[in-house]
Parts: C-alpha cells; structure tokens; sequence
C-alpha cells in the first residue's frame, strides 16, 4: 500500500452528472438541458433499450489537487471512455467537466488542443510512441508541439529523462528498449510538458507482474517528487491498493462507491464491491489508525505507534500487549488506542 502524504482537498479537476452515450441520436435523451437523473440506472436501462449504448451514466467525483485518483472496473465498466471525456479526447453526451474551475465542455477546438498540450499529460498501454524517433526525440516531440526551441525542448527532455531513470538512453530508438524502458519514455514524455492533470489509462498492464511492480514503485516515487494531480485507470485492486489515495469503482458506466481503499475494503457498498476486496489481505492494508477502539481509554503509559502503521507489523506487539497501544497522528498528538481485540472487530467488519 502506498506511503501516506498528505493531499489538498481543493478540487484541480470536476467531472459533474457526466454521460457518454453512442447511437443515431444521443442527444435527445438530455434535450430538457438536465444532466443528472433520479434513477441513472433506470434512464440508463431506457437509452439502451431504445438501440443506444450507454458507456457512462451519471458519473461524478472531484480529483484533488495532489491525490492518485484510481478509477477501476471491470472491462466495459466505462473506466477508459470516462478518462478520454476528462481529457476531451471525446465529447460528453452530457455533463459538466471542469478543470480549475474552467469549464471544458464551453472550450473551442483550438482551446482544448492548447489545454491538452500545456495542462494534461497523458500514458496509454500502447505506449504510442514514435517508432523512427530515439528517446530524447520522442520525449521533447510533445515540446516541438508546443512551439519550444530546440535548445529548451532538449533541456526539459535530458530532465525528465533523469527522472524515470533513462540516463544514458537517450539516443537509442525505440525497438532497442525493454517493455519496461518504453513505458518509462511513455511517462517522460507526458511529464515533460509540466502537465496540470497526469492521466494514466492501464499504464503498466501489458508488462510481466515483475516489470509491472517496478513500474508502480517508479510511477510512486516520480509522483513524491511532482506532486500531480493523478488520474489512474486500472482493473486490477492489488495494483490500486498499492498507489491510491483514493478509488472510483465502476460497473456498467456507473461510479459504484468512492472512497480511500480501506473505506472500500471495511465498508463495501454492495456485493460488487465485495467481490473485488474479499481476497485482499486486511492485515497489509489497514493501519493503525483504522483498528482504534473508540470505547477505550487513553492510557498515557503504553507505547506508542504512528497512524500509518500498517497492521501486518503490529501483530506481534498487539499479542505481547493486552491492553494495546497508544496510536499518535504526524504531530505526535495521541489520537486513540489499537488493541487485539480492536483488529478483530475491524476484519469481522469487513468480512461481514
């Protein structure tokens, strides 16, 4: 699970009421200008029986300023459409998408290409590099986009060339490179135009779980450094355990519940939810802080451990001490006590 830091609650990016509906004549199911239904599913149910095919139905969330923001689903639930309307490769049926308080959807073409060349980077599974380009013209060709001279496009580029760990590569072509080594020309690539917004759609699911594990320590470590708004298109709930701060569910282009993975893992919203948690291991991902007993005293002689202890490293000294410890938060502040009974309450919560 990722380390804990803190995020901004300010809101970099808002997807509001947001449909994405393909057929003859999608737009006449939104024609009273209203974007958000009392029933998505039943209005969604109703566009498909009419020929239409609903890719998302309402969806909603904001992406804080700072925060890895994954949004997982199963194939088909609408993760990867709902990320190409963030970024205004498509345009929504309806809705409102808005970055920085600048709403999209009122852009002009000439507008959206100047904010996705400026303000959003963007990495797909295929990678989509430029195969009769070496590295460092790969990474500086969003830059030549821009309108940079050469001279700064090379110095951005040996940059974030530095910062994925691609040093001494830089004129190799692109077929003389691992899976590994182009995914990480992928991401330098989006990072070298300073993007507001890092979009990242399945990024590292084509590579071996080996590759794949490397590439989630890499992407994390970039992202201490950079701090960007993130958002992150994954299926697999290992790999968004590992980097969210928080998660987006979706099922049939609906967002299913939202929340900081141990509120999905502790308090499913429903069983499609709990099928995609029954098989994580709850002794790694909760901490501390989940397993506080809110009925018990502080004692101001036990020992201490911080908030973000996962549990798995508590276990023993849960065992050896009866009447718990004493959790403390970034500040030192103690905030509550964590006793072996306290952790089985919390696992019995969950598997229930």
């Amino acid at each position: 699970m990722k380390n804990i830091q803190k995020v901004s609650k300010k809101v970099k990016m808002s997807c509001q009421n947001v449909w994405k509906v393909y057929g003859d004549n999608p737009d006449h199911f939104f024609s009273n200008g209203s974007h958000s239904a009392k029933d998505p599913s039943a209005l969604s149910k109703d566009i498909s029986n009419q020929g239409h095919i609903v890719a998302n139905a309402d969806v909603s969330f904001d992406v804080h300023t700072g925060e890895i923001f994954v949004i997982m689903g199963l194939s088909g639930s609408g993760k990867s459409t709902i990320v190409r309307c963030l970024s205004r490769l498509i345009k929504p049926t309806a809705g409102q998408i808005f970055l920085d308080e600048e709403n999209l959807l009122e852009k002009s073409e000439k507008e959206l290409i100047d904010i996705r060349r400026h303000k959003m980077g963007m990495v797909f599974q295929n990678f989509g590099l430029l195969p009769h380009l070496n590295v460092i013209e790969n990474i500086a060709f969003p830059l030549k986009l821009q309108g940079l001279k050469e001279k700064e496009r090379i110095k951005k580029a040996e940059r974030v060339i530095e910062l994925v760990g691609l040093t001494g590569r830089e004129n190799n072509f692109i077929k003389e490179l691992s899976g590994g080594q182009q995914q990480r020309v992928g991401i330098a690539r989006s990072l070298a135009v300073e993007p507001d917004v890092w979009f990242l759609d399945e990024p590292f699911s084509a590579l071996d779980p080996l590759i794949r594990k490397q590439m989630q320590d890499e992407f994390l470590r970039i992202q201490s450094i950079q701090k960007k708004s993130v958002v992150f298109i994954t299926h697999d709930f290992q790999e968004a355990l590992r980097i969210a701060d928080r998660i987006a569910l979706m099922r049939d282009g609906q967002i299913v519940q939202i929340g900081e993975p141990v509120d999905l893992i502790l308090s499913p919203k429903d069983n499609y939810v709990r099928e995609f948690t029954k098989d994580v291991p709850w002794e790694s991902v909760l901490q501390a802080s989940d397993i506080i007993d809110k009925g018990k005293k502080i004692s101001a002689k036990a020992e201490q451990v911080p908030f973000d202890m996962p549990v798995a490293k508590m276990l023993n000294l849960l065992s050896k001490k009866p009447t718990g410890v004493v959790v403390i938060d970034h500040s030192g502040k103690k905030i509550g006590m964590a006793t072996a009974q306290s952790f089985v309450a919390a696992l019995s919560t969950a598997e229930n």
